[in-house]
């Protein structure tokens, strides 16, 4: 390992290291505007200059790397001189719009001017002033500002897959643009907003809310997709105003997607905020006694199976185990949080995990997409997949329908006999998986959710025991979920038990008359159609479909606005916490059930949260550690039998995926631009 000399001391430093890296691990504070870790060096500030001995000019930290016997200064006059230079020329042309830039307070130009400005310029021409850009509906532009870091071009170019954005012209004719000012057409677009240095990119939907200092700051994690992103919310009074994006190297290292960030606009519009009772076939305003008293005649009225739940895909854990032990109580076997139908095998844990996990994507060396598509379905995890790609040696094929990848795939066609020929050793990708060292396949929940979605399930296990990808040290089967609530409920044994019904079976005993009662925790994406002869008792936060056919309505608490926790779709336990308080009479979830519990004369045995925490601990030991995976052990699952049919994609829709979004003007926006006012008017296809 090389030694370099920093400021008089000696360390010893990882080869291949910059010298900027290096100071940084020695504790030296280098500024810098067009470095970014997890981005390509460009080296274009200048702002992260040093000097060197028996070198003649200043050195460029960010694109130098170390050598042996290397001796740097960080903070001499001489530098510091530089580095004032450098900032000079940075605010030749940039205006002085700090009472009014959405940036103030959080800018980077900002705070290093305070650092390395000087009290006065020396330059008296003209300031330039440059054309704002067209980006779409969620970045904001101020062009004038950009000082030309590229960290939004390379970022757009390299971690999103897109090539929207760039930098046209020199010198002082330099821009960055967006090419035939169309919106930039990426699921991860509104991370350059982060990246950005400056006050050049804002968001659009934020802009002038609120200053920084004004907002109340709530550690959380993301539960628009299954992926469990490591997320602050940021409150101020009772309004939910920005998500920004929180590290978790394991899981989304510092990107969210533009849902996470943009559809909390949602929660303040269509929402829940009183009980409600139908009463002469309308829904009328109730009080919370009323309303739970005709949910608890109702079920004490049909008890067995007559009685049935299925849980939404926002559904938290604390919630959903409430929910079971009050169904079971009632003598109910039919329960489900798989309201999409998916044939998983709640016995078999890693039938339904991403066994490999997230990062674990960096280790494997060649991918078969098995009836998905990842980039709607899981956009942050499908940038770890464009990260592996550009790594080299990686091919990846889909079996599928074709959809806008952001790295070179095959496409094998799209039926379900391609998998069949990959399992059997006959097709021409089953010999690069079993010529990989760690082969990976990852199963959408789409081809699962179908009437031969078990025997998709047991041929996808074939396909991965015959290529050598679940071995002593290294599990290359992965499913991938799309709920924040699926691998939690699965978890808890949230599915039928002996003798009980599904999702599909309880819609279909709803509609012939064999379930009476029907409990919905935020279920809307279920055919609500075939509830309309059943009595619906809808807990949930927004009035979407399972509101609209509901009998009793009681308003629960959406993700920012209770302690909650949810397991991500790789077994991970993560932790949401209130940010704001639910609005009007709603209440936290695990808190209505246990009302409805006492009203029903057999009271839940929880009065606390952390006594709810302790049951899903007797539940399941997974629940016993935070933010680690625990390794599923393999078992066989699936069931044989005959395949046929194309592979659906489940997500028309990227923007409008559940009750939250849906209610999103913003997202409402996105759709229009991006999806088009005629088509994707629903998120899913039930």
């Amino acid at each position: 390992m090389p030694k370099i000399t920093i400021d008089g001391e000696e360390h010893e430093v990882e080869a291949g290291m910059t010298v900027l890296q290096a100071c940084e691990q020695a504790g030296k504070e280098i500024p810098r505007f067009c470095y970014h870790a997890r981005l390509p060096t460009a080296g274009n500030c200048r702002m992260c200059l040093v000097a060197m001995e028996r070198s003649p000019k200043p050195v460029a930290s960010c694109a130098m790397p170390v050598g042996d016997g290397m001796v740097v200064y960080t903070d001499t006059p001489e530098v510091r001189k530089m580095r004032q230079g450098v900032m000079e020329f940075l605010l030749i042309n940039h205006p002085l719009d700090c009472p009014i830039c959405d940036q103030g307070g959080e800018c980077d130009l900002q705070d290093q001017a305070m650092a390395y400005g000087m009290d006065h310029g020396r330059y008296r021409e003209n300031k330039r002033a440059v054309e704002d850009k067209y980006m779409g509906p969620l970045i904001k532009t101020i062009m004038t500002r950009c000082i030309h870091c590229t960290r939004c071009v390379r970022f757009s170019t390299e971690v999103a897959g897109v090539s929207d954005m760039g930098l046209i012209g020199r010198g002082e004719g330099a821009e960055i643009v967006s090419y035939l000012d169309k919106a930039v057409d990426s699921e991860l677009s509104g991370n350059v907003i982060d990246l950005c240095p400056v006050g050049a990119l804002t968001s659009k939907p934020y802009a002038f809310a609120a200053r920084p200092w004004e907002l109340k700051k709530t550690e959380s994690i993301d539960v628009s997709d299954a992926q469990g992103c490591a997320t602050r919310v940021d409150s101020r009074g009772p309004e939910v105003l920005r998500v920004l994006p929180r590290l978790n190297e394991d899981v989304n290292e510092e990107w969210i997607s533009d849902k996470a960030r943009y559809w909390v606009d949602g929660l303040k519009r269509q929402r829940l905020d009183r009980p409600y009772v139908r009463v002469d076939g309308k829904l009328k305003p109730s009080t919370w006694d009323d309303a739970l008293a005709a949910a608890a005649k109702a079920l004490k009225g049909a008890k067995g199976n007559a009685v049935a739940a299925i849980a939404g895909d926002l559904a938290d854990c604390e919630s959903m185990l409430c929910l079971k032990e009050l169904m079971v109580g009632l003598g109910s076997a039919s329960l489900d949080c798989r309201q999409d139908g998916s044939k998983v095998d709640p016995a078999v844990r890693a039938s339904y995990l991403f066994n490999s996990t997230i990062a674990g994507i960096e280790d494997a060396d060649a991918l078969l997409l098995v009836g998905t598509n990842p980039r709607w379905e899981a956009a942050v995890l499908n940038s770890r997949i464009r990260k592996r790609y550009l790594m080299g040696n990686f091919p990846i094929a889909a079996i599928g329908p074709e959809f806008d990848a952001t790295y070179k795939l095959d496409r094998l066609g799209v039926g379900a006999e391609i998998l069949a020929q990959v399992a059997d050793g006959s097709h021409a990708f089953a010999k690069v998986l079993k010529g990989a060292e760690r082969p990976m396949i990852i199963v959408g929940t789409g081809a699962l959710a179908r009437e031969d979605g078990a025997a998709i399930l047991a041929l996808a296990r074939e396909t991965a025991e015959a290529v050598g990808a679940v071995t002593d040290d290294w599990n290359g089967f992965n499913v991938l979920q799309r709920a924040a609530s699926r691998v939690g409920g699965l978890d808890l044994g949230f599915a039928p038990l002996a003798d009980g019904l599904d999702t599909t079976g309880i819609l279909a005993g709803a509609a012939d008359g064999s379930v009476k009662v029907v409990y919905l925790l935020g279920a809307d994406e279920v055919d609500t159609l075939a509830l309309k002869d059943a009595f619906v008792i809808y807990q949930g936060h927004h009035g979407d479909a399972g509101a609209h056919v509901a009998d009793v309505i009681l308003p629960g608490a959406s993700f920012a606005e209770k302690n909650a926790t949810y397991v991500n779709l790789e077994g991970r336990v993560q932790r949401g916490q209130l940010a704001v308080f639910p609005p009007g009479e709603a209440r936290e979830d695990w808190k209505i059930l246990r009302a409805l519990s006492d009203v029903m004369g057999s009271p839940l045995p929880y009065d606390t949260l952390g006594a709810v925490r302790q049951g899903l601990v007797k539940a399941n030991a997974v629940f016993q550690a935070l933010d680690q995976v625990r390794p599923a052990g393999w078992a066989e699952f699936g069931a044989v039998g005959a395949v046929a049919c194309d592979f659906p994609y489940p997500i028309i829709n990227f923007y409008m995926t559940d009750p939250i979004s849906r209610a999103s003007a913003t997202m409402a926006e996105c759709t229009d631009v991006y999806v088009g006012r005629d088509e994707g008017k629903t998120g899913t296809d039930g």
